[in-house]
Protein backbone atom coordinates (compact mmCIF):
# COMPACT_ATOMS: atom_id res chain seq x y z
CA UNK A 1 0.00 0.00 0.00
CA UNK A 2 2.96 2.37 0.44
CA UNK A 3 3.25 2.24 -3.35
CA UNK A 4 -0.45 3.03 -3.86
CA UNK A 5 -1.49 -0.42 -5.05
CA UNK A 6 -4.42 -2.40 -3.76
CA UNK A 7 -4.33 -6.16 -3.94
CA UNK A 8 -4.62 -7.20 -7.60
CA UNK A 9 -6.04 -10.50 -8.72
CA UNK A 10 -3.89 -13.03 -6.89
CA UNK A 11 -3.58 -16.75 -6.54
CA UNK A 12 -1.21 -19.10 -4.76
CA UNK A 13 -0.62 -21.91 -7.28
CA UNK A 14 2.29 -23.48 -5.40
CA UNK A 15 2.90 -23.32 -1.65
CA UNK A 16 5.11 -20.35 -0.82
CA UNK A 17 4.51 -18.58 -4.13
CA UNK A 18 2.34 -15.74 -5.33
CA UNK A 19 0.99 -15.31 -8.84
CA UNK A 20 -0.12 -11.80 -9.82
CA UNK A 21 -2.61 -11.58 -12.64
CA UNK A 22 -3.03 -8.03 -13.91
CA UNK A 23 -5.99 -7.42 -16.17
CA UNK A 24 -5.77 -6.34 -19.77
CA UNK A 25 -6.98 -2.88 -18.71
CA UNK A 26 -3.57 -2.13 -17.13
CA UNK A 27 -1.42 0.14 -19.30
CA UNK A 28 2.24 -0.54 -20.03
CA UNK A 29 3.12 2.52 -17.97
CA UNK A 30 1.19 1.13 -14.98
CA UNK A 31 2.82 -2.28 -15.39
CA UNK A 32 6.28 -0.64 -15.54
CA UNK A 33 5.55 1.20 -12.29
CA UNK A 34 4.32 -2.01 -10.69
CA UNK A 35 7.52 -3.79 -11.69
CA UNK A 36 9.50 -0.87 -10.27
CA UNK A 37 7.58 -1.28 -6.98
CA UNK A 38 8.39 -5.00 -6.89
CA UNK A 39 12.08 -4.32 -7.57
CA UNK A 40 12.12 -1.68 -4.82
CA UNK A 41 10.53 -4.14 -2.39
CA UNK A 42 13.14 -6.72 -3.38
CA UNK A 43 15.86 -4.19 -2.55
CA UNK A 44 14.22 -3.60 0.85
CA UNK A 45 14.42 -7.36 1.44
CA UNK A 46 18.07 -7.37 0.38
CA UNK A 47 18.81 -4.59 2.91
CA UNK A 48 17.48 -6.86 5.67
CA UNK A 49 19.38 -9.89 4.35
CA UNK A 50 22.68 -8.02 4.29
CA UNK A 51 22.18 -6.33 7.66
CA UNK A 52 21.91 -2.84 6.19
CA UNK A 53 18.37 -2.65 7.65
CA UNK A 54 17.36 -3.86 11.10
CA UNK A 55 15.56 -7.22 10.98
CA UNK A 56 12.90 -6.09 13.46
CA UNK A 57 12.54 -2.41 12.53
CA UNK A 58 12.54 -1.93 8.79
CA UNK A 59 10.45 -0.21 6.14
CA UNK A 60 9.11 -3.53 4.84
CA UNK A 61 8.02 -5.01 8.15
CA UNK A 62 6.37 -1.77 9.30
CA UNK A 63 4.55 -1.08 6.04
CA UNK A 64 2.15 0.41 5.27
CA UNK A 65 2.93 3.85 6.65
CA UNK A 66 -0.19 6.04 6.98
CA UNK A 67 0.00 9.82 6.94
CA UNK A 68 -0.65 10.15 10.67
CA UNK A 69 2.55 8.18 11.38
CA UNK A 70 4.65 10.09 8.84
CA UNK A 71 3.66 13.52 10.18
CA UNK A 72 3.74 12.60 13.89
CA UNK A 73 6.06 14.59 16.13
CA UNK A 74 8.06 11.49 17.01
CA UNK A 75 9.61 8.96 14.64
CA UNK A 76 10.89 5.76 16.26
CA UNK A 77 12.37 3.97 13.25
CA UNK A 78 15.95 3.54 12.03
CA UNK A 79 14.91 4.38 8.45
CA UNK A 80 13.80 7.81 7.29
CA UNK A 81 10.27 9.14 6.95
CA UNK A 82 11.13 9.85 3.32
CA UNK A 83 11.88 6.18 2.67
CA UNK A 84 8.66 5.14 4.40
CA UNK A 85 6.38 7.65 2.70
CA UNK A 86 7.90 7.94 -0.76
CA UNK A 87 9.76 4.75 -1.72
CA UNK A 88 10.06 5.87 -5.36
CA UNK A 89 9.93 9.18 -7.24
CA UNK A 90 6.64 8.33 -8.92
CA UNK A 91 5.04 7.56 -5.55
CA UNK A 92 6.12 10.99 -4.28
CA UNK A 93 4.45 12.61 -7.29
CA UNK A 94 1.15 10.76 -6.83
CA UNK A 95 0.91 9.58 -3.21
CA UNK A 96 -2.19 7.70 -2.04
CA UNK A 97 -2.50 7.90 1.74
CA UNK A 98 -4.05 4.91 3.43
CA UNK A 99 -6.30 5.53 6.47
CA UNK A 100 -4.75 2.90 8.78
CA UNK A 101 -1.49 1.10 9.41
CA UNK A 102 -0.97 -2.66 9.30
CA UNK A 103 -3.83 -4.76 10.57
CA UNK A 104 -3.10 -8.02 12.35
CA UNK A 105 -5.52 -10.17 10.37
CA UNK A 106 -4.99 -13.27 12.53
CA UNK A 107 -5.76 -11.34 15.70
CA UNK A 108 -8.77 -9.71 14.05
CA UNK A 109 -10.09 -13.07 12.86
CA UNK A 110 -9.88 -14.46 16.40
CA UNK A 111 -11.15 -11.33 18.16
CA UNK A 112 -14.01 -9.97 16.09
CA UNK A 113 -15.54 -6.80 17.53
CA UNK A 114 -18.69 -5.49 15.90
CA UNK A 115 -19.26 -1.78 16.42
CA UNK A 116 -22.60 -0.20 15.73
Amino acid sequence: MDFGYHAPTLSFPVHGTLMIEPTESESKHEMDQFIDALLTIREEIREIETGKADAKDNVLLNAPHPEYEIVADEWHHAYSRQKAAYPTKWVAENKFWIPVSRVDNGFGDRNLVAKF
